[in-house]
């Protein structure tokens, strides 16, 4: 039997995210040993209870010890902190990569705490995710068919590149690259603004005096687009900081569009109306079609 592709897997952030990653290279049996990583010791103990994790370290060292890729799945706000405490320990021969929804701020951390060893750190970002979040809510096919964005740096080596692009291939990923810059603009649109748009729904409703009686009401257009409003509030705090200015300028493109249906509403201009439905129908349409 061949050896599998990662011999150690150390997870720092056993959660959805992090807790998929591992269990999806386990089914695939490319990973030799998981060892867990994380703040929280009821975390790490259901991570294992749950066969996520064979190991659970809180100790640098011991976790890092014969690792062949580190997977950072934390909140993008831990970054600093995380890497900081982690590189006196690292090996060299180890390669680190991350899951964070930006990746601006992530490399300007990694560039920071790595120094002269940046060329370890292998940026990426798995566009997949769930409204439920924790070790109980990982699985093994979180990723198949889903793409992940790596953006590699001019510091990494191939075989570094390489052995994370295999790793989420073994997950069932579709694999795109791009510049940290380009990733971010493209988030901002399609992740950062919709869950933006999605928690301010919500809040704005359940606020109201009358909030019970309006979510009685509610049917599936609005469980449909309030689902990710049930999304872990810390690391979308982090993100909308973290891509502020892509972000902001995203809103601001957004109330534009706002702006116009109103005024179309205002003045009672039904054929404008339908037509700019229609067009936002086909669109979304043909982007169903090419995701298959």
């Amino acid at each position: 039997m061949s050896a599998p592709l990662i011999g150690r897997l150390v997870v720092v952030g056993v959660g959805l995210i992090g807790g998929s990653f591992a269990a999806a290279l386990r089914r695939a049996g490319q990973v030799g040993e998981v060892v867990g990583v994380g703040r929280s010791s009821d975390s790490k103990r259901e991570a294992l209870e749950l066969g996520l994790i064979d190991r659970a370290e809180s100790d640098w060292a011991a976790a890092l010890d014969g690792a062949d890729l580190v997977m950072l799945a934390m909140p993008v706000g831990q970054m600093d902190a995380v890497m900081a405490g982690m590189l006196p320990h690292l090996p060299a021969h180890t390669v680190v990569t991350d899951a964070g929804s930006t990746k601006g701020d992530v490399v300007a951390a990694a560039r920071k705490c790595f120094g002269a060893r940046i060329g370890q750190f292998v940026p990426g970002h798995p566009i997949a995710g769930a409204e439920k979040s924790g070790p109980s809510a990982a699985r093994a096919d979180l990723y198949e068919k889903r793409r992940v964005v790596l953006t590699p740096l001019a510091e990494n080596a191939s075989v570094a590149v390489d052995l994370v692009r295999q790793a989420w291939r073994v997950c069932g990923a579709l694999i795109s690259e791009t510049t940290p810059e380009h990733h971010d603009r493209w988030l901002a649109s399609v992740s950062h603004l919709p869950h933006l748009l999605s928690f301010a729904l919500v809040s704005e409703l359940a606020e109201r005096p009358n909030a019970e009686e309006i979510f009685n009401l509610a049917g599936g257009g609005f469980r449909d687009f309030t689902r990710i409003a049930a999304s872990h509030p810390e690391m979308w705090r982090d993100i909308f900081f973290a891509n502020r200015e892509a972000l902001l300028a995203e809103l601001s493109a957004y109330e534009a569009e706002l702006a116009y249906y109103r005024e179309l509403i205002e003045s009672g201009d039904a054929a404008d109306l339908e037509a700019r439905i229609g067009s936002a129908r086909a669109a979304r349409t043909a982007w169903a079609e090419r995701q298959g």
